[in-house]
């Protein structure tokens, strides 16, 4: 981002306040706290305003691929590390279907891909793209396929370096915004003029070096597409590793705009592969396809992914409160818990699993879990009372007695005294909920 005194140096000098601020001097303070907006000013020059555009743009492009709700957003990432402030836009998770394995094979992969998704932690995880190869030179299957994916919802990439038969799959799903894969130092020209005719975001690979990588994207720039994909040329996970970080290096640290783009990363279904996939999540991929990957594999890589991308800044939690499970009455047993959301789906799944109806006290500990926020001072013997009574609990249950978290049971005697409830001590770990709900009983 531009200092202040760099936009004041582009701007018009008049001081006129027709921004609302008095100097244009203020209005670069203003552009460079980013609490204004260029357009406010009314005499900016169509060179000023491209040039602080193109300053103020972040070091990595966002490119969308898709449309409608399950579009995929990618790039925009300021960090090199997460813990720094957070990474933005997880790594999108694409399903490939080769026209090598027959039509029937591809119809099969393109359903698999749009019902594969999981719920983990409260969230829906899921695969983002559906992945469509061009590799027998026969592309009558291949574009079959297109037309079946382009009746679904997920986005649509297109893997073919021939562009007739990439003209011909584009022209299958208007509207789409499919990402196109991809131009090489072979055939770039003709798939630059392409992606800008139909205005969708292209894949450039095929480079031997990141060199004539980012000569390639800024001959696409200059041409005048700019949502670009980079495929930096891997033989393994260590050059992989190796590419990725110059890449993200060089768009972050340096603002080199020819490498300032999302990457792309390609792979099979060997061990190596899935090794690589999981690399790539970790370490700077925007978008990592595959083929025929193991569900259970793919389960953990978007567990990962999940992590990954997780705002460390702020905690996931659920909404305090007190929450049934199965169908509880007046005599069913109430569980104790935090509203960090690991913790709260944890002991949900655990307490399900006794099959007893229980009530869930939730306690506002700002998404921290039980030992932390028991050492914080946000899980308190007065936080607890304090829920017990805005949630109403003694008027919707008649037993008499909560159980809390094994590891506070140092707060059981205060909590008594303030809430008049009979304090059990639950196990130190959820896992230990279904023997003790069923010797409760409900």
């Amino acid at each position: 981002m531009p200092t202040a005194m760099d936009i004041y140096k582009l701007l018009p000098k008049k001081n006129c306040g027709e921004c609302k601020v008095p100097t244009c001097l203020a209005f670069a303070m203003q552009l460079a706290n980013q609490k204004a907006a260029l357009e406010a000013c009314p005499y900016v020059s169509p060179e000023a305003k491209a040039a602080l555009e193109e300053s103020g743009a972040p070091p990595i492009r966002l490119v969308t691929v898709g449309v409608g709700d399950f579009a995929v957003k990618i790039g925009d990432e300021t960090q090199l590390f997460r813990h720094d402030k957070t990474f933005y836009h997880p790594t999108v998770l694409g399903f490939m279907a080769d026209d090598a394995d027959g039509l029937d094979a591809m119809k099969t992969k393109i359903s698999a891909a749009q019902s594969m998704s999981f719920e983990r932690v409260g969230q829906m995880i899921r695969v983002d793209s559906v992945v469509l190869r061009h590799s027998t030179g026969k592309p009558e299957d291949f574009l079959e396929a297109v037309k079946e994916a382009a009746g679904a919802k997920l986005p649509i990439v297109l893997m073919t370096e021939d562009p007739k038969v990439m003209g011909e799959a584009v022209a299958l799903c208007p509207g789409k915004r499919p990402l196109l894969y991809r131009a090489t130092p072979q055939n770039h020209d003709a798939m630059i003029g392409l992606a800008k005719s139909c205005c969708f975001p292209l894949v450039i690979g095929g480079a031997s070096s990141l060199d004539e990588l980012a000569q390639i994207s800024d001959k696409a720039k200059k041409a005048g597409v700019s949502d670009i994909i980079l495929e930096p040329h891997t033989s393994g996970a260590s050059s992989m590793l190796e590419n990725l970080t110059v890449i993200r290096r060089a768009a972050v640290k340096k603002k080199f705009r020819p490498l300032g783009y999302p990457t792309i990363s390609v792979l099979g279904n060997s061990d190596l592969d899935l090794m690589r996939a999981a690399l790539g999540v970790m370490k700077y991929s925007s978008i990592v396809l595959m083929k025929d990957v193991p569900r259970e594999f793919l389960f953990s890589l978007m567990a990962l992914r999940q992590n990954i991308f997780t705002d460390p800044q702020v905690p996931i939690q659920v909404k305090p409160g007190l929450y049934t499970i199965g169908e509880p009455s007046e005599k069913s047993p109430i569980l104790l818990t935090t509203n960090f959301s690991l913790t709260y789906f944890t002991v949900r799944a655990d307490a399900e699993k006794s099959k007893v109806p229980v009530w869930l006290l939730v306690v506002d500990t700002d998404g921290q879990s039980v030992m932390t926020a028991f050492a914080a001072g946000k899980l308190t013997p007065e936080s607890v009372a304090k829920a017990v009574e805005t949630e109403k609990v003694k008027e919707k249950n008649k037993r008499g007695d909560i159980v809390i978290p094994g590891m506070v049971s140092r707060m059981s005697g205060k909590l008594n005294e303030l809430t008049g409830l009979k304090i059990i001590v639950g196990p130190r770990e959820s896992s230990g909920l279904p023997k003790m709900l069923k010797s409760l009983g409900g």
